[in-house]
């Protein structure tokens, strides 16, 4: 039963990569290749590209200094914080909220079987997330330090106590906000609050780290002094990789009862929670006139219910809602420095600031990508929205209007800021303010027919559409490849026609390709919703 439990729970994560769900069949070979090759590209190749370098660089001195505990101790650290990250998202809803809780637990399994597959989904996506920073760290201190068998078996060993510790403090989070959640009105937006700020403290951490790693390595012999004498099991976490076996066997003992106790925690309160419908207060109906709304603003109001009733849906795919007006008001206050860096680096009279802004601003609009799995999320209630009295335009329209609504506003409000700063000409507003809608406008037909493409409609978790869809990847990684294009094609060689030319062109292009983006789905891409 576990077996089958488990195949069950990887089939939905990996799903996309090796399910065609348009053509209901099995990918060809090739085409599961090319899918794995991208997301090896993605998270070995950025990911762990990113941490090997970090390793490389403070490796070198703490190792060679008898300070490699330390060593251990940063990156080991930076893996559980990266780990936790990447999977706790997933925890509460993986967990409690599966469409099929319900129907699994009426059947004659065993509650903890069914546990222990979802948990498995869990520790998967810690593992990677937490993989990508110690694997590489591992391998980079077997390079550079004298190693030995117990080294070898003491890096093994850090790699598997990390990737339990990470499974541990993942389902402990999503028990506490599984607890809350119950006794909480508008829990989707208290969850988003928690999870921001989790994800600020995260960035915080990561911008600091430079400076921090920096300040230890210059003063390695007073920090590791303390350590050791104020935080002994850090000191003794950084000795597993060292192949300090003492310190393996106290370090696997803490880990294993942590485990134990979290365990033992959701075991007992499982059942309870994931059966549970919260508490609500009786509800006292009074009369009043209902209005009457048009088709589009019914449809339009569905979208952003089904939007703002899902936290992972707010946070997966509506950062840049936030994080786009945050870049405004700091390009406010920090304006004047950025256009003294970006003068010195460039030069005042190239154009280039233009087109770096057109830049930063279409990747922060990548971010929000709520478009490419509202197809999905219809799941197997789409025939409700296929039997209404609309059209498939109509339904495809409004979740158009949605992501231009939730991404337009946000995009032009830090367009704003940034030209209320920067010195431009009125033709150079106009066309930054040209080349930024159209990427908009892009983005979301580009999400659509994604969508459309690549649907998932028999998922259990809508973390699968909203996380783990081969569509959101592309379309997200996609627009920084459009950014970055953008970019490193007038660095490179655009210059030379000059700033109003370019993005000029890079504009009517844009457009262009939107405009048969918009066509197809006007015209094929309802028959294909309405063949769903």
């Amino acid at each position: 039963m576990l077996k089958t439990l488990v195949k069950k729970q990887m089939m939905e994560i990996f799903r996309g990569y090796f399910y065609d769900a348009k053509k209901n069949k099995k990918r060809s070979k090739l085409s599961m290749i090319g899918y794995m090759i991208l997301f090896g590209v993605i998270m070995i190749g950025l990911l762990g590209g990113m941490f090997t370098f970090l390793s490389m660089t403070i490796c070198p001195a703490l190792s060679s200094a008898g300070m490699g505990w330390l060593y251990f101790a940063i990156m080991g650290l930076l893996s559980i914080f990266l780990g936790v990250f990447g999977s706790v998202f997933n925890t509460y809803s993986g967990l409690y909220l599966a469409k099929d809780n319900d129907l699994l637990l009426a059947m004659p399994i065993p509650v903890r079987t069914l546990m222990v597959s979802r948990l498995l989904g869990v520790f998967l996506l810690g593992f990677m997330y937490a993989a990508v920073v110690i694997v590489p760290a591992v391998i980079v201190y077997w390079i550079f330090a004298p190693v030995n068998v117990s080294v070898i078996l003491g890096g093994v060993v850090l790699i598997a106590l990390i990737s339990i510790f990470v499974l541990t403090l993942s389902a402990a989070l999503g028990w506490v906000v599984a607890k809350i959640s119950l006794k909480l009105k508008n829990k989707s937006f208290i969850t988003v609050f928690v999870s921001l700020a989790f994800l600020g403290a995260y960035y915080f951490f990561y911008f600091k780290a430079q400076s921090m790693i920096g300040v230890l390595i210059a003063n390695a012999a007073e920090y590791g002094g303390k350590i050791k004498g104020k935080a002994y099991l850090l000191y003794l976490f950084g000795r597993i990789g060292e192949g300090d076996w003492l310190a393996i066997t106290l370090m696997a003992a803490i880990i294993l009862a942590l485990f134990a106790v979290m365990w033992t925690l959701l075991s007992r309160s499982f059942l309870k929670i994931a059966t549970a419908s919260g508490k609500t207060a009786r509800a006292v109906y009074k009369e009043k006139t209902v209005k009457m709304r048009s088709v589009s603003r019914a449809l339009l109001a569905k979208e952003f219910g089904r939007f703002t009733a899902s936290p992972n849906y707010m946070l997966n795919c509506g950062l840049g809602i936030l994080i786009l007006p945050v870049c405004g008001i700091l390009l406010l206050v920090k304006g004047g420095m950025i256009i003294s860096i970006l003068n010195q680096v460039f030069g005042a009279e190239t154009g280039t600031t233009p087109v770096l802004v057109c830049t930063m601003i279409c990747v922060l609009v990548s971010m929000n990508d709520m478009v490419v799995p509202s197809v999905s999320l219809e799941g197997k209630n789409i025939w409700l929205a296929q039997s209404l009295p609309v059209t498939p335009w109509q339904v495809l329209r409004a979740k158009l209007s949605v992501q231009l609504f939730l991404t337009g506003i946000p995009a032009l409000f830090c367009l704003g800021c940034t030209l209320f700063v920067l010195p431009y000409s009125p033709v150079q507003i106009l066309l930054v303010l040209l080349t930024v809608s159209a990427y908009v406008v892009f983005s979301a037909l580009l999400g659509l027919t994604l969508g459309l493409k690549m649907p998932n409609l028999t998922w259990t978790n809508e973390i699968a559409p909203i996380k783990q869809s081969v569509a959101v990847m592309v379309a997200m990684f996609g627009g920084w490849i459009y950014s970055v294009a953008l970019c490193g094609i007038y660095l490179m060689w655009a210059y030379k026609i000059g700033m109003v030319i370019y993005l000029t062109i890079v504009a009517a292009l844009t457009l262009l390709i939107s405009a048969g983006l918009y066509t197809w789905i006007k015209k094929r891409g309802t028959e294909v919703f309405a063949a769903l």
